[in-house]
């Protein structure tokens, strides 16, 4: 009889063994579960519902499998046109990351080194002055450049470019230049950027600017092709991002976002300085800013990067050259370092910031150590999350710069509460 019981439980056995298995759940979403799902419905809805943002969208992958989609309010509350998953619109700095790549293709093939100087391949960026105060007088005092820009100054924003017009003795000369003004070609917004002194000496500060635009004008000089036409060859069709455009054609422009300007809690003014931008060909197109696009269009771009520069068996980076764009590129002796500390435990890698440490408290952005990243002048947000395969963009077009906190509020309902980061001691 105990045989007999011994040889039922190894039959048993047997037969679980040789049952149909069970579903592999390797690929099942651990961040974007359904209380993420509820969280990020609550949250993006409340903004609509404030009055504080006219719509919203967001589209988040994990593991190559949509894990959430949805929009709430409208694109143009005027027309009562809703927010959807073809809308297209103005991305402004998410522009920036698009040119980093391109001009990245170029680095990969051997076209220039990062640590070039600048002037190697543009002369008018030669010889540059730095600006370090007025005399007694008030006249401006000038210095030679400690040392010349190169070409990783340009991708991280340590070149010591003015960032805008102001009553400075430096704004003043950029708002008579006006280089980025968009009746200029890139070659004479070079010109011009390259006759005013820069603000600090190279790689000695972090300051947000017209780098990227740069980038986009070494694309044109370094290859010999008009910078829109080799990043719609070389980044844009390749990935299949054909809504992402500095140009909107006519039978496009009903899908058009409407831009709004935020004046006060629930008080939005429709702007319409913008809409211009979009449907005249301008001369310059700008590297850090000026395309539009749509959430699925975008996506790809930010799928590409999370598989290490490849898409749907189409490579537009090496894996080392993603990494390389992805890592950190700044100096401890970087300390002055403008807005970018407000991102978070952050540094700055190519066209991208770089999450280096996690959440050091709750009133921080939360998200994952390797995650990179980047955001738009209109409140619209991107990110590339490594450790858990995520990408995430989330569209939305108001002014100014994200007033309501909706990018943390976004984060926090994709990751949910904060938790303080372990620290392992040792024993």
């Amino acid at each position: 009889m105990k045989h007999l019981s011994v040889f039922l439980v190894y039959l048993l056995l047997l037969v679980s063994c040789k049952s149909e298995p069970k579903e592999n759940p390797v690929n099942e979403p651990t961040v974007v579960t359904d209380q993420a799902k509820a969280r990020l419905d609550s949250v993006l809805q409340s903004f609509v519902d404030s009055r504080n943002v006219a719509g919203v969208s967001a589209l988040i992958y994990e593991k190559d499998q949509e894990v959430y989609f949805n929009t709430f309010g409208y694109a143009d509350r005027e027309a009562k046109d809703k927010m959807d998953r073809n809308t297209i619109v103005q991305i402004y700095s998410m522009t920036k990351p698009i040119t980093g790549v391109a001009l990245m293709t170029l680095y990969e093939e051997g076209k220039f080194k990062l640590d070039d100087p600048l002037s190697k391949y543009a002369p008018e960026f030669a010889d540059m002055k730095v600006y370090v105060g007025e005399d007694a007088n008030r006249n401006p005092i000038l210095e030679d450049a400690n040392r010349a820009i190169t070409i990783q100054d340009i991708t991280r924003h340590t070149a010591g470019f003015k960032r805008g017009a102001d009553s400075t003795y430096l704004g003043q000369l950029l708002a008579e230049a006006d280089p980025l003004n968009r009746d200029n070609t890139l070659n004479q917004m070079a010109e011009k950027m390259g006759a005013i002194p820069l603000a600090f000496h190279p790689g000695e500060q972090w300051e947000y600017g017209p780098s990227v635009d740069v980038q986009a004008f070494m694309v044109k000089r370094i290859s010999g092709i008009p910078y829109a036409e080799y990043v719609q060859k070389n980044v844009l069709d390749k990935l299949g991002m054909q809504k992402t455009r500095y140009f909107i054609p006519e039978e496009d422009r009903k899908d058009f976002a409407a831009m709004y300007v935020r004046k006060g809690e629930g008080e939005l003014v429709r702007d319409s300085l913008t809409y211009d931008n979009y449907i005249k060909r301008w001369p310059l197109t700008r590297g850090g800013s000026g395309l539009t696009s749509t959430l699925d269009n975008y996506m790809k771009f930010a799928k590409m990067l999370v598989h290490n520069g490849t898409l749907d068996s189409i490579t537009i980076l090496k894996p080392e050259t993603v990494k390389l764009m992805a890592s950190n590129q700044l100096a401890d002796s970087v300390t002055e370092r403008s807005f970018l500390p407000s991102k978070g435990q952050v540094g700055f890698g190519i066209d991208f910031a770089v999450r280096v440490e996690p959440p050091a408290s709750p009133d921080e952005n939360m998200g994952e150590v390797g995650e990179f990243f980047w955001d738009g002048a209109a409140s619209t947000l991107f990110w590339v999350d490594p450790k858990n395969e995520l990408t995430a963009v989330l569209f939305v077009q108001l002014f100014p710069y994200d007033p309501i906190g909706l990018h943390k509020s976004f984060r926090d309902a994709v990751y949910g509460p904060y938790k303080p980061a372990t620290i392992n001691s040792m024993d």
